[in-house]
């Protein structure tokens, strides 16, 4: 289980997330949407510590870390840390290192693994996303969709319990997205448990089986990602998904 209780977050006068609750199921995938600025992905960032919240708790497996205002104990941050992986909106691959040395890398500096094996485990997970065959590429040689997949295998490598993914989709073209997204959807149908912030309402009804709806820093709707995007209850809500499915296929 995996579980953000009263979640309070501050940029300033700004206030991103008031009281926040969320909870995930194991195996399950979990998406945040709202529109820009509703604190989906600072959300998300809270889970890996990227973000420290002022007050809240957040619970991973038998981890707990209880918000008071003060610095965390880096222990902590780092126990929090290896069971969760990250994607990001915009790939953050190692432009300097071929695209299996980024998947190895994590656990070569910080697991320590020997060689032989973080090796293995990178080409078990390229090929999972379809990209073995680009193993010795350099990322600048990739299209945006496979520096995503690459992504996915480096977040997944150190076999972390959630797997993070920070707009996944929203920087490539609708083409190299469809790439991501079947990725996603086989991870999701193995039962790797995912939360994802996403804006992209055809992404989140494909592959998660939950979604929050999160407006001006509160928890507006949640529940089956079928009864929110078919039979939202709030009138933010229902104005929401109106607005991105306008013109598209129904869901």
């Amino acid at each position: 289980m995996i579980r953000l209780e009263q979640i309070d977050k501050h940029f300033g006068e700004l206030h991103v997330l008031n009281r926040v609750n969320v909870a995930l199921e194991e195996g399950s995938v979990t998406a945040l949407i709202g529109p820009s600025g509703s604190g989906k992905s600072t959300l998300l960032r809270c889970v890996n510590l990227l973000e420290v919240p002022e007050s809240g708790t957040l619970q991973i497996g038998d981890e707990t870390v209880v918000f008071d205002g003060k610095r965390l104990p880096s222990e902590a941050v780092q126990r929090i840390r290896r069971q969760t992986g990250m994607v990001f909106q915009n790939f953050q691959l190692f432009p300097h290192q071929r695209v299996i040395a980024n998947v190895m890398e994590g656990l070569l500096t910080v697991q320590k693994w020997p060689l032989d094996r973080a090796r293995a485990r990178a080409e078990e997970l390229l090929k999972k996303v379809g990209m073995l065959e680009k193993a010795e590429a350099w990322p600048a040689m990739l299209s945006g969709g496979q520096q995503q997949r690459v992504a996915i295998a480096r977040a997944l490598a150190p076999s972390p319990r959630v797997l993070l993914c920070d707009e996944p989709t929203s920087a490539l073209d609708p083409g190299l997205a469809a790439e991501v997204v079947e990725v996603l959807q086989q991870l999701a149908r193995e039962g790797m448990t995912m939360l994802m912030a996403t804006h992209d309402l055809r992404l989140a009804a494909s592959v998660a089986r939950n979604v929050v709806f999160l407006s001006e820093g509160n928890v507006v709707e949640s529940g089956p990602s079928a009864e929110i995007f078919q039979r939202p209850t709030d009138p933010r809500t229902q104005r929401f998904v109106s607005t991105l499915t306008q013109g598209a296929p129904t869901i």
